[in-house]
């Protein structure tokens, strides 16, 4: 798991370049920047409703995937678009490492209430059972157990992280 930690953490850069933030074009796609924090319940079919404002920075079309943590990883078609670029650019060697990614990656689309089905594989990966809590991450979303989120999110959201956060960004 570390190689595949450290692909995706190289991953987590596409996207984050000026060029590629904040709805900026870039090679004449628009990457939408995805913020907020969403709860919802997954119905007894694994369905879950995507909110309103999420639907449009990712669109009507998806592509979920495993994450580096166990939660899952919502990305827009411009996203998953630079991401498998970014994979073709890679050595055949490193691009091994990703099957785990696009193995269990689903290509999700909105049905008429603007819910998405998860697949079984993705749901148990995640531990998705029941309360879900959705995460925009920049180029990306996050779909975590709302318990396991909560604990997370208490971990992270001190002003000593955030200040360490801040720093290791240079701000």
């Amino acid at each position: 798991m570390p190689h595949f930690y450290n692909v995706l953490t190289e991953w987590g850069k596409v996207g984050q370049s000026a060029e590629k933030t904040h709805g900026i074009p870039s090679a004449g796609r628009e990457v939408e920047l995805v913020t907020g924090e969403y709860e919802h319940t997954l119905d007894a079919k694994g369905r879950l409703a995507v909110p309103a404002r999420l639907r449009e920075e990712l669109g009507s079309v998806f592509y979920v995937t495993l994450s580096m943590e166990r939660c899952l990883s919502a990305y827009s078609g411009a996203s998953w678009k630079a991401f498998t670029d970014k994979c073709d650019a890679m050595p055949y060697v490193q691009q091994r490492r990703m099957r785990p990614l696009f193995a269990f990656a689903a290509r999700c689309e909105l049905d008429g209430q603007g819910r998405i089905l998860l697949p079984q594989n993705l749901r148990e990966y995640a531990g998705l059972e029941k309360d879900v809590t959705i995460v925009g991450c920049n180029n990306h979303a996050e779909l975590w157990d709302s318990a396991r989120w909560r604990e997370v999110n208490a971990q992270e959201m001190t002003p000593e992280n955030i200040a360490a956060v801040m720093r290791e960004l240079e701000f």
